[in-house]
């Protein structure tokens, strides 16, 4: 059974989104102030987080940056905000998905099933016993315990972030475009928000890169997409 937590300050969205959700077989909890709902996604064991960005006293930028850091489980931003400068700010907080309202209920139960399932399916490997390595220069990434170290040193990855990656650095010198990557990484339809890539991308750059500017490993290949160079 999946525990998903609704933050949403509009009573009758967030039960809307609660009744969809019960009825596909989830355990649902709502908080309806950002305090509140920081305070229940830190203590709880929620299998999925749903924030509004427009919330009193703490907004949902800041939820999904306290969680973030503490926690590796799938958050799903929702806004009424159509602005690219949002969805690139939420992506790069760690948000796993950006959905603008108005949605139909169906659509985000489509998505949580998404993300969940997708979450399982790579995290199973995670108490493996046989330790898999990626090594690549000054590179380590362990795929079994999803940790990634540079120059013997860990660096932590969000759970897309280290998703992203290990994908790339399993096909090296391989060119693959911002749709494949979204479509691969984040598993939905890849005419959907592809900023996501390049905010990914640039993040990772930051945290194993000695020089984010002239990237080592992740290669931009102008008008086509990335490459992992070896």
């Amino acid at each position: 059974m999946h525990n998903i937590l609704i933050i949403e300050d509009e009573t009758s969205i967030a039960e809307l989104q609660r009744d969809y959700l019960e009825i596909n077989g989830f355990t649902v909890e709502m908080r309806h102030s950002g305090e509140e709902g920081l305070k229940r996604a830190l203590a709880w064991n929620c299998s999925l987080l749903i924030v509004d960005i427009m919330l009193p006293h703490v907004d949902g930028f800041e939820i999904c940056r306290q969680v973030r850091a503490v926690k590796d489980i799938p958050i799903l931003l929702v806004s009424a905000k159509k602005e690219d400068i949002d969805k690139i700010r939420g992506l790069g907080l760690g948000a796993d998905d950006y959905i603008v309202k108005p949605f139909s209920p169906s659509e985000l139960v489509a998505r949580v099933k998404a993300h969940l399932a997708r979450y399982e399916r790579l995290s199973g490997g995670r108490n493996a016993a046989q330790r898999e390595e990626i090594r690549i220069r000054g590179l380590r990434i362990e795929l079994a315990s999803r940790r990634v170290f540079v120059q013997e040193q860990e660096v932590v990855c969000t759970a897309k972030e280290f998703d992203l990656l290990s994908f790339l650095a399993a096909h090296p010198n391989r060119v693959f475009s911002k749709e494949q990557l979204f479509e691969r990484i984040w598993g939905m339809d890849s005419n959907g928000d592809i900023a996501t890539v390049t905010v990914h991308v640039r993040r990772l750059r930051e945290k194993i890169e000695a020089a984010p500017s002239h990237p080592e490993y992740i290669e931009t290949v102008w008008g086509a997409g990335y490459r992992f160079n070896v």
